[in-house]
């Protein structure tokens, strides 16, 4: 019989007499990805596991919804998760790796946790946890059961294992100055125009030739009424300054899984609190581009058997930007109602959609096309288990990862998994400009990582604040650093790390922070898990360093320059005019940007007294050019790899610096070049 939220809400938070579960090795809190693995790689070490589920449902969202799994590069994916997502493309037929359909991934984490002698509790929501001094010695869950362990992991989308126990943690964006991030903070964005013909294009998985993805306010849309007051969903200007910190959150979803396949399609149901006023906004882009297509409001990622994964795109979609806020830190109640007013709201955008006479015939009708799968959910209505929580609490550990440690500093000698997703932040909020129109606040999509490793010592606290508690999902990291590592094959991997950790801790009786880092990091290769790419050994330094650089081998030259290793040049050569051909010889850097914008510009040479002192660096802009000259004999600031020369506005789709020998008074030198976007 079907649960709904609210009853299951008024099961977690009833108060009964305490009754004691048998005591374990580990336990685990969170019967998320993160959290299977970790209990079924700490059981088959030995450990006596408990693994512990707020919800009725296991598996977190890859059993709840998302199915498209956001894998990044394939070849950092090892372990468990590679394990994992093999067994399940294998148990039905013509299911590809990393797609299969959610009541395939959920029997087969049910068949792994029973194989491996995992005892589950589902149904069962935290209520207090019992410290001896800085260990955890039990958990009580809201019916009472109190769970008594060794070591503990918090594998929970939300960390309330960890907010428990004192450990410390942020919810929302820290600034830019925090970390040093560019990224960080507040951040609206300008209107990133789309043309009537790629708005009403089809994506790719459904036969069009349009990007998969749109991100971003596309034109100029109104967010007022009659009166002026902001739609919707549309908030007022914060009056931030760019890069300050909040406490907001990407916004929240569901994943859906749909079909158009005849005999297992389900209507889209029409909720019970539904308001077509909530879908102003909506109808005004559908108003903007009459003839968009369902495939472009929403990413219809197909999965397998006729099945897609419908997930959110653009200005308006199933995200739900500034309803969140209060939900990482919320008690039981107000999770519960922000819960079901995504379901209201998404739900009510599908019917909308299929019904309301302001969305023109053909939308109506494609939408009606699509529906929920008979064959999915079918103890909740066939709507998904899992609330997507792109972000709860963040952890703050010893290490805490940033931006950096996504694109610069990628290697850590107690790394113990990999990422490689791009930088990924979904809206925020939406906003007035101060025209009256819409703007689109917090999202960021194109911004890339490299492939980079994981230490262990983001999974663990502050040895003062717990020294027996591992946490593989609300890890120590920046908001920006959690753009890109928040994909469940990472979540996945550092629960295979947190298993063997538990079990080394368990076996030797030291804490988490005390293991050996150098053995779990065999064990884990033993267990094949990806810990490094042997093609990053290579890498150029170039790539390496932040923001947009060009090193002079890959730069155009006039003339005959002469190679050199002097110095610490960027990628180990640099060239030099060898004092001679004066006004000839020239190296020009063009740079693809990735947007217009400003962007502050440095180079790179090796400095010495035989080096010229006014070196002209011709810099071509929006407002023209712009020569400085660059005393070569002077190094840059302690430090810096590049001397800064200024902040410039670019507005086409490359930027272009030359380093020239004309009038000079010794010898030019000529490295790499960097661009740093500022906003």
């Amino acid at each position: 019989m079907k649960r709904s939220l609210l009853s299951v809400c008024a099961l977690l938070c009833a108060s009964t007499s305490p009754r004691a579960a048998e005591p374990v090795d580990l336990v685990v809190y969170g019967g998320t990805p993160a959290g299977i693995s970790a209990a079924v790689v700490a059981a088959r070490e030995g450990l006596s596991v408990t693994m512990v589920e707020a919800t009725p449902w296991i598996g977190g969202m890859v059993a709840g919804g998302l199915s498209k799994t956001d894998v990044g590069r394939e070849d950092t994916v090892g372990g468990f998760a590679r394990e994992f997502f093999a067994r399940a493309a294998a148990a039905k037929p013509d299911t590809p790796m990393w797609f299969a359909e959610p009541h395939v991934n959920l029997e087969t984490f049910t068949a792994m946790l029973k194989e491996a002698g995992v005892r589950v509790f589902t149904g069962q929501a935290l209520k207090e946890v019992a410290k001896d001094g800085t260990r955890i010695v039990s958990l009580t869950t809201a019916d009472g059961t109190v769970h008594e362990g060794r070591v503990f992991v918090d594998a929970s989308y939300e960390g309330d294992l960890m907010a428990a126990a004192k450990v410390a943690y942020l919810v929302g964006r820290e600034s830019r100055e925090q970390y040093g991030e560019p990224l960080a903070g507040y951040h609206p964005m300008p209107i990133r125009p789309r043309s009537v013909e790629v708005m009403e294009s089809l994506s790719p998985s459904l036969g069009g030739d349009g990007p998969s993805y749109i991100h971003g306010t596309p034109t100029a849309i109104s967010g007022v009424d009659e009166e002026g007051k902001p739609i919707f969903g549309v908030f007022p200007d914060p009056g931030l300054e760019p890069g300050a910190a909040d406490h907001r959150t990407q916004a929240y979803n569901f994943r859906i899984c749909v079909t158009r396949r005849p005999e297992i399609h389900v209507p889209f149901p029409k909720p019970a609190h539904y308001d077509p006023a909530r879908y102003e906004l909506l109808a005004r882009l559908i108003e903007a581009y009459p003839g968009i297509r369902f495939g472009r409001l929403f990413h219809l990622g197909d999965i397998a058997n006729g099945k897609y994964d419908l997930n959110a795109q653009g200005l308006f979609s199933t995200d739900y930007p500034g309803a969140n806020f209060d939900y990482p830190d919320g008690d039981a109640a107000t999770r519960a109602r922000i819960w079901q007013d995504h379901i209201d709201f998404i739900q009510g955008m599908l019917w909308f959609l299929g019904h309301d006479e302001r969305v023109p015939a053909r939308l109506r009708e494609e939408t009606n096309e699509w529906g929920l799968c008979r064959d999915e959910f079918a103890d909740n209505g066939h709507w998904p288990y899992a609330l997507y929580i792109r972000e709860g609490r963040r952890m703050i550990g010893d290490y805490v990862m940033t931006q950096r440690d996504l694109q610069n500093d990628i290697f850590k000698d107690d790394g113990v998994a990999m990422g490689s997703f791009v930088i990924d932040c979904h809206i925020v909020q939406r906003i007035l400009a101060e025209d009256g129109t819409v703007r689109d606040e917090g999202s960021f999509q194109d911004e890339p990582a490299l492939p980079y490793q994981i230490p262990y010592r983001s999974l663990t606290p502050k040895a003062a604040e717990c020294e027996n508690l591992l946490v593989p999902v609300c890890l120590s990291a920046s908001h920006i650093a959690c753009c890109s590592l928040r994909m469940e094959p990472v979540y996945m991997n550092l629960g295979h790390a947190s298993g063997l950790a538990a079990a080394q801790a368990v076996r030797k009786g030291v804490a988490v922070q005390e293991i050996d880092t150098a053995a779990l990091r065999s064990r884990l290769s033993e267990q094949k898990a990806v810990l490094e790419l042997p093609s990053l050994a290579n890498l150029p330094r170039s790539a390496k360093l932040p923001g947009l650089v060009m090193d002079d081998r890959n730069a155009e030259k006039t003339g005959h320059w002469t190679g050199t290793s002097y110095g610490t040049p960027v990628d180990g050569s640099s060239v030099h005019d060898a004092n001679q051909e004066k006004g000839r010889l020239s190296v020009t850097y063009r740079l693809a940007l990735p947007k217009p914008g400003r962007y502050a510009v440095g180079v790179s040479y090796a400095a010495a007294s035989n080096r010229a002192s006014n070196v002209p660096v011709t810099i071509h802009h929006a407002g023209g050019e712009s020569v400085v000259r660059v005393n070569q004999r002077q190094a840059p600031p302690e430090g810096e790899v590049f001397l800064r020369l200024g902040v410039y506005e670019f507005d086409g789709e490359s930027a272009t610096v030359v380093i020239g020998n004309g009038d000079t008074d010794g010898i030019v030198g000529a490295d790499a070049v960097q661009l740093l976007g500022v906003e």
